[in-house]
């Protein structure tokens, strides 16, 4: 008995490892690998072993033909499957290079070894660069805790001086957070929460985050308005200025950036031939100017007063800056 499971788990390691619709394995292969094994093995205990893995849920595929081949079918993950999350973790900068190669290494493990040289392949990412913070992954794990048990977490916060050293924020003050929810954004993870320390609902990057720990505090309820979805609209990657709802007047070929930016969701309406409007909910922000004038003209800023007087002062500071 005790051999004959270790046949069966070293017969199910070689179909998974293996085999594969491509790349089938015979009886009479699979005794000679037995042998090999020190497993004692004719085509009688071969054939039961399949029918055993079979009766227990594994897809063992008979192709049937002069000589019986086998593979597993269905797996936990089809190959296209494992193709989107390893271009996933391979394109996601908040992941640092090292541990990128080990998840791409365990995502591969789940396919035959055929299989994993496809996966084995450098996806192009435009040279985006990697977080170096080893512990980000450690980080996310704390912070999902946290969530879960209500409970504050406590970090210090770095960012870069012009020599690109990295330093510590406010002389390495330690910022006390209510997390509520982890959102990925242009291939960088946030945290979203109550901060003491502003008063009010932020974000910090992850990757970012220093000597994190986790409190025994319990975390500040959320605001009874507060959904994640609505936050997330404000144009994330425009900073927590003071939001507004601001009509654009776009030329229709902008269509697909406005709903590439805000959603399908989008309000619209057209205006004429050639233009359309959208109105948006967004954080007010030299960021958020700075992607207007990106688009060199062709998107105008319809209102109200107060953003367009403000877009027309920053306009003015940078012109001013270059004389």
């Amino acid at each position: 008995m005790p051999e004959t499971k270790s046949r069966l788990l070293f017969l199910l390691e070689l179909l998974n490892r293996e085999t594969d619709e491509e790349h089938q394995i015979t009886v009479a292969e699979i005794i000679e690998r037995l042998n090999i094994e020190g497993f004692s093995a004719n085509r009688h205990t071969v054939v039961s072993d399949l029918n055993t893995l079979t009766a227990h849920g594994i897809d063992v595929v008979c192709n049937k033909s002069r000589q019986n081949q086998y593979f597993i079918g269905d797996r936990h993950f089809e190959l296209p499957e494992l193709t989107l999350l390893v271009d996933a973790v391979q394109a996601a900068r908040f992941i640092p290079a090292k541990q990128s190669k080990s998840l791409i290494a365990k995502l591969s493990s789940l396919a035959s070894v055929h299989q994993a040289d496809k996966l084995n392949r450098q996806l192009y990412i435009d040279k985006q660069p990697k977080s170096v913070n080893e512990g980000v992954l450690y980080i996310v794990d704390l912070i999902h805790t946290a969530i879960h048990d209500k409970k504050q977490i406590a970090f210090q916060y770095y960012e870069y001086t012009a020599a690109k050293r990295k330093a510590l924020k406010h002389g390495g003050q330690v910022y006390r957070l209510s997390p509520y929810a982890l959102i990925w954004k242009n291939d960088c993870y946030y945290v979203l929460g109550y901060s003491d320390n502003h008063s009010k609902v932020v974000k910090f990057r992850v990757d970012r985050m220093a000597n994190p720990k986790s409190t025994d505090e319990k975390a500040v309820r959320k605001p009874k308005d507060f959904r994640v979805e609505n936050y997330a609209k404000m144009v994330f990657q425009m900073f927590d200025e003071e939001t507004h709802t601001v009509t654009l007047r776009c030329e229709n070929c902008l269509m697909k950036s406005i709903i590439d930016q805000f959603g399908e969701k989008v309000k619209t309406t057209i205006v004429d031939d050639n233009h359309f409007t959208a109105e948006v909910e967004v954080s007010v922000s030299p960021t958020f100017f700075g992607w207007i004038v990106g688009f060199g003209g062709k998107i105008e800023i319809v209102s109200p007063d107060s953003v367009i007087e403000k877009y027309t002062r920053t306009l003015k500071s940078i012109i001013e800056k270059l004389h």
